[in-house]
């Protein structure tokens, strides 16, 4: 708003341009008037402040044999009970402060702080996405693991299992299988997982490393790390012809066969310009889009005043997918580029 006030302004003046506006003139001044930084006056040392001599005999109490192991409460209390007083419990705390004495004693586990994963993916098979979701069986309490291996940029299929347990070899067995499948190079692939046994597994990690393969993982208890995986699942598991337990294997793996068929070359998805992942993977994105635009520009030209906002465009392909893009815009722009 203060913007549109300032280029406003140099026509019709600030009181008629802050009116049209209807922004206060003063809001308007004090947004753009730089303000004076008054230095901070150093805070005097008050009358009833301990000196330094003070300072040194309730620290050299502290630090004595018999008081290292006890709080400063209980130094106090027991210093009172021999007549002395150096001062209050928490005058002790803030001497030891100052000098970085104050922390937890005893050895608690601390959680690391688990970096935040920002993957780019520019075009197919730059960065693919796998989880594994639990499949209800015929019994109560038994289940069918399927594993999905899915790529970020075209949202393509590009690899599943349905097994009876869930594995770190399996995983590791699907995703080689999947790369020489796709044709991929070494140092070409990020795969992306969130923190479970199988995707932490030493078999798994093995494995990429043999074939090139740069490793990703979400933080602990962070879904939101993982949304492409979770989004397919959440698409499987919303179609009308899901049951709400599967009578057996066979039955489940007719199920995921039909459903990843439908998915990649029929499902129109919303973030892909209504196009299917098997048409964006492979390579005929750009060819639909024109085709279609051509049928647009057809349709305008036979009946422009029905197109009140102009010529219609289809939507265009996004020419990145990020996981976690970068708040910096300057960072995300050098990422890319």
């Amino acid at each position: 708003m203060t913007a549109l006030v300032t280029e406003l302004s140099a026509c019709v003046g600030v009181t008629e341009a802050c009116a049209a506006l209807e922004q206060p003139r003063s809001t308007y001044y004090r947004r753009t008037r730089p303000t004076a930084q008054r230095p901070r006056k150093k805070r005097p040392t008050p009358a009833r402040a301990l000196g330094s001599s003070e300072h040194d005999k309730v620290v050299q109490a502290l630090h004595s044999e018999r008081f290292v192991d006890q709080a400063p409460a209980q130094v106090v209390a027991t210093l009172l009970e021999e007549g002395i007083y150096h001062c209050s419990t928490r005058t002790m705390y803030r001497i030891l402060g100052s000098r970085g004495e104050v922390r937890e004693r005893r050895n608690q586990l601390r959680h690391p702080r688990y970096a935040r994963p920002e993957l780019l993916a520019t075009g197919p098979n730059q960065v693919w996405s796998w989880d594994i979701t639990k499949l209800r069986a015929a019994h109560k309490w038994t289940y069918y693991y399927l594993y999905v291996l899915l790529d970020i940029f075209s949202r393509y299929v590009v690899g599943w299992m349905l097994t009876h347990r869930e594995s770190g070899e399996l995983a590791a067995e699907l995703l080689e299988q999947s790369y020489h499948k796709q044709g991929v190079d070494p140092e070409q692939l990020t795969v992306h997982a969130d923190r479970g046994s199988a995707p932490t597994s030493k078999t798994l990690k093995q494995v990429m490393v043999d074939l090139g393969v740069h490793r990703s993982h979400s933080r602990p208890r962070v879904s939101n790390d993982n949304p492409f995986s979770e989004s397919n699942f959440h698409t499987l598991k919303s179609r009308p012809d899901y049951p709400n337990r599967f009578g057996s294997y066979e039955d489940a793996r007719s199920f995921c066969r039909r459903t990843f068929d439908w998915y990649n070359q029929y499902h129109y998805h919303t973030g892909i310009a209504m196009l299917t992942p098997a048409q964006v993977h492979h390579g005929y994105a750009e060819h639909l889009l024109s085709e279609r635009q051509r049928v647009l520009d057809r349709a305008y030209a036979a009946h422009p005043e029905r197109f009140v906002t102009g010529p219609p465009k289809v939507p265009s392909l996004p020419h990145a997918v990020w996981i976690n893009p970068p708040e910096d815009k300057t960072k995300r722009e050098i990422r890319l580029h």
